[in-house]
């Protein structure tokens, strides 16, 4: 139930501004119906959508672009600039370069060339007022190579302000016959529900307020070609080579690891002279014994 106290209360406060003391502001709203004929012909251009002004009605305007452009970093710098122009402003804008194929090529012992085969794009959000909207769209259509899609929005909010500032007055109201009660806990605890109800409304109304004056595009653009990078590197591999195997350096290496393995087996020989000691007794009666057998035998026949 709050949340639609939020999302009615916040036109009350649009209402209010716009036929009281924001009357010079709320004017700003009905460019078009001041206008010069060329600025009817820019929104007849561009989509009835974008310039539309219907008497007693209020809309929040937004629209998305997708096209194809030659070069994306002119264009996102031709775009921001029309914004700024038209007293608009950037919110978001996320340039990157998406990498096809990445191959090395030795050129020489010592130097290779990377070569990289790419395509650009960009996502643009900017806001712009809403009696500029049909005027920037037509700008930024002048800078397709093909247009894969544009949708234009306009929300009617008529209704929802109406009622906001019913909700307005139902808050002050409430908030009168609080004052009244008694003072006491509960008094304290519905006050503060009350005032954080007025609160919110009144963010909510803020937000509203901005939409109205400011209208929200969401643009993509990209280049349709595949774009190729040459840049110097090193040689990695040469150099991988020419220290991958040292001779001398390796015999001497192998000398000296062969001189501490013999060391080794006699530690190790030394450490297990128990074993050895039985071992040898065993061994020495063994023959003994075998030896006593072939004389019994050699004196029997």
């Amino acid at each position: 139930m709050k949340t639609t106290y939020l999302k009615l209360s916040l036109s009350a406060f649009i209402l209010l501004g716009i036929y009281s003391c924001k009357k010079g502001e709320a004017a700003n709203y009905k460019a078009p119906a001041s206008a010069d004929s060329a600025s009817i012909m820019v929104s007849d251009s561009v989509s009835s959508v974008a310039g539309m002004q219907v008497k007693d009605k209020q809309f929040i305007k937004t629209a998305n672009v997708n096209m194809d452009v030659k070069d994306v970093y002119e264009t996102t710098i031709s775009i921001e600039k029309d914004v700024q122009d038209l007293g608009g402003f950037v919110t978001n804008s996320n340039l990157q370069s998406n990498v096809v194929s990445e191959d090395t090529y030795n050129t020489s012992s010592e130097e290779a060339m990377l070569v990289k085969k790419y395509q650009t794009e960009n996502t643009i959000k900017v806001r712009v007022p809403t009696a500029k909207l049909a005027e920037l769209l037509t700008l930024i259509n002048n800078k397709k190579l093909f247009l894969n899609s544009r949708s234009i929005n306009a929300e009617d909010i008529t209704s929802s302000i109406k009622y906001a500032e019913l909700e307005g007055k139902r808050i002050k109201k409430t908030g009168e016959n609080i004052s009244q009660l008694k003072t006491n806990k509960d008094k304290v605890k519905m006050s503060d529900n009350n005032m954080s109800e007025e609160n919110l409304q009144q963010l909510a109304n803020l937000d509203v307020t901005d939409n109205l004056k400011y209208s929200t595009i969401d643009i993509y653009i990209k280049e349709p070609k595949l774009r190729i990078t040459e840049i110097a590197i090193t040689n990695t591999r040469n150099i991988d080579n020419k220290y991958k195997f040292n001779f001398i350096y390796d015999a001497k290496n192998g000398f000296i690891e062969g001189f501490y393995l013999i060391q080794k087996i006699a530690v190790g020989l030394i450490t297990i002279w128990p074993v050895l000691l039985i071992a040898s007794v065993v061994i020495y009666f063994f023959r003994r014994r075998k030896s006593l057998q072939k004389s019994i035998q050699n004196i029997s026949k």
